[in-house]
């Protein structure tokens, strides 16, 4: 199964550990994480469901292509990684 895992500056603002999901894409995998983890929605999804800006997620080292609908696949033995985007100048 899929492995979520979010970064330590993520969990201060929810408490997330690192969770094995069953899930075949990315939206699968998040909405298993919101299922016990409520406050991180709002803060990695927009009011549309896409992932907010300031949120980069990456499968397998790879990052994620479909912010919008997060339709991502996932292997059974994939390591999601889901971080705060830099931004700045």
């Amino acid at each position: 199964m899929p492995t979520i895992t979010f970064t330590s500056h993520l969990q201060r603002y929810f408490d997330c550990p690192v969770q094995t999901v069953s899930a075949a894409t990315l939206a699968e995998a998040l909405e298993r994480v919101f299922a016990t983890q409520p406050r991180a929605r709002s803060y990695i999804l927009d009011d549309q469901g896409g992932l907010r800006s300031h949120v980069a997620v990456f499968i397998d080292g790879q990052r994620a292509t479909d912010r919008r609908h997060l339709r991502d696949t996932l292997s059974p033995d994939s390591q999601v990684h889901v971080l705060q985007a830099l931004t700045g100048g």
